[in-house]
């Protein structure tokens, strides 16, 4: 009885087996957005050694935080687009540090030459020095792309939706990436029980990781799309071309 109830969470519940039978954080919680996808990743080998390409650019996605004790906090996720695949390389997350906090990280990991997006908030002034995000990481030396535009009423829905799409082509490398899969397999929708409907995407600790992939998938160029990487790019070795 009980293998007949594994098979049966296998081929109909794929969200939560893996929670259940395999010990693993999947993320069962109702709502959850990327569920579905993380449990795919996994069981297609998507998860696992998964190597920078030195040929490739790096590229940094972030959603900004603060400095403050009790502010959001600041993410950052590394990737590489490798044709039609994306490589997930490295995950992170900080609160309450300063700017230079996260730059020491980029640094010290080796991605002084990575490509950084900014969400709209990278023209924001930084609430400590009263300088732009965006200038701020261009003095210390790094290639910042203009901020994403403010997407407006719907832009995380916007964001999850893009991500979904391109679940198929993520790989994630398993040791760097652990925290950052364990909030996106936490992000879910928020619920009002009394009437059962969904009120969107809740904002807690999971939803900054969520909101800096999300916003790889918004930038993302699919290969031989007009103008997808005609720009000049600065590649892993620091080159440009």
């Amino acid at each position: 009885m009980l293998e007949e109830e594994r098979k049966l969470d296998l081929s109909r519940y794929p969200d939560r087996y893996e929670h259940i039978w395999e010990g693993d954080y999947v993320r069962a919680f109702e709502g959850a957005y990327f569920a579905t996808m993380l449990s795919e990743a996994r069981a297609q080998g998507r998860i696992g050694k998964v190597a920078a390409d030195p040929l490739l650019p790096l590229r940094a996605f972030i959603d900004i935080g603060g400095a403050e004790a009790t502010a959001d906090a600041f993410t950052i996720w590394i990737a590489q687009w490798a044709g039609s695949e994306i490589k997930i390389l490295d995950y992170y997350e900080s609160s309450g540090q300063v700017l230079a906090f996260h730059v020491n990280w980029l640094r010290s990991r080796g991605y002084q030459n990575a490509i950084l997006y900014l969400p709209h908030d990278g023209v924001t002034a930084n609430n400590i020095t009263g300088k732009r995000y965006e200038d701020h990481l261009r003095d210390a030396g790094f290639a910042v792309e203009p901020p994403v535009k403010n997407q407006g009423k719907g832009a995380a829905m916007m964001r999850i939706e893009a991500l979904r799409r391109l679940g198929p082509q993520l790989w994630f490398n398993e040791a760097t990436t652990e925290a950052g899969r364990e909030a996106l397999g936490f992000y879910h929708e928020r619920k009002d029980d009394a009437r059962n409907i969904g009120l969107g995407p809740e904002h807690d600790w999971s939803s900054h990781a969520a909101d800096a992939l999300g916003l790889m998938a918004i930038c993302f160029e699919q290969p031989g799309r007009a103008g997808a990487f005609n720009r000049p790019i600065k590649y892993a070795d620091g080159g440009w071309v």
